[in-house]
């Protein structure tokens, strides 16, 4: 399955699957986006390390992640945590 995008004003849905090959299209996405940008992550099936530490970075310069999973909440909250380990 692929990633889907659809982009709406400030609002990006994504649908499917996210995976690393996937980061540009929606970097790309996110710059065309009006300010403040929402990720909506509602019908995102599975990702992968790389599409959760972009989550997490996307949230610290002020973007929001909707709607997604408590798998992927979770995954993004331990990478966190793992990335402030010394």
């Amino acid at each position: 399955m692929t990633l889907r995008i659809e982009r709406l004003k400030r609002r990006i849905r994504l649908s499917g699957e996210f995976r690393f090959g996937h980061l540009d299209q929606v970097k790309t996405e996110i710059a065309r986006c009006e300010s403040p940008v929402e990720l909506d992550l509602e019908e995102v099936d599975l990702i992968d390390l790389e599409g959760v530490r972009f989550l997490n970075a996307c949230e610290a310069k002020g973007i929001s992640v909707l709607n997604c999973s408590p798998y992927i909440r979770e995954w993004m909250l331990q990478e966190r945590i793992r990335g402030k380990k010394p």
